[in-house]
């Protein structure tokens, strides 16, 4: 499985750095705080289906793929961690 990026180093390279957007400005226009854009472009948190659509009306892309993204990026941190989950496989009884 390949190691993909956060979607957050995504949205600040195809979308705000390709617009010379600094974070502030580019909250603004998504409609939500500083703060919170922040979060998603540092990896602090992820990508809600909320903010994919706003990312999606903001920067002309889908918020299908928003979603994909963050949900590829979930589940290779998953998958990292699966040694050290405590999981025996399920047989009949």
């Amino acid at each position: 499985m390949h190691n993909p990026p956060h979607p957050g180093d995504i949205i600040r390279e195809l979308c705000l750095d390709a617009l010379g957007l600094a974070v502030t400005k580019a909250a603004e226009g998504l409609g939500v705080s500083r703060k919170t854009l922040s979060s998603v472009l540092n990896g602090k948190a992820g990508i809600s289906p909320e903010m994919a659509v706003r990312l999606s009306i903001a920067c002309g892309t889908s918020s299908e793929s928003g979603l994909n993204q963050q949900a590829q990026y979930d589940l290779r941190q998953a998958e990292q961690r699966r040694g050290e989950l405590k999981v025996r496989r399920l047989t009949a009884a």
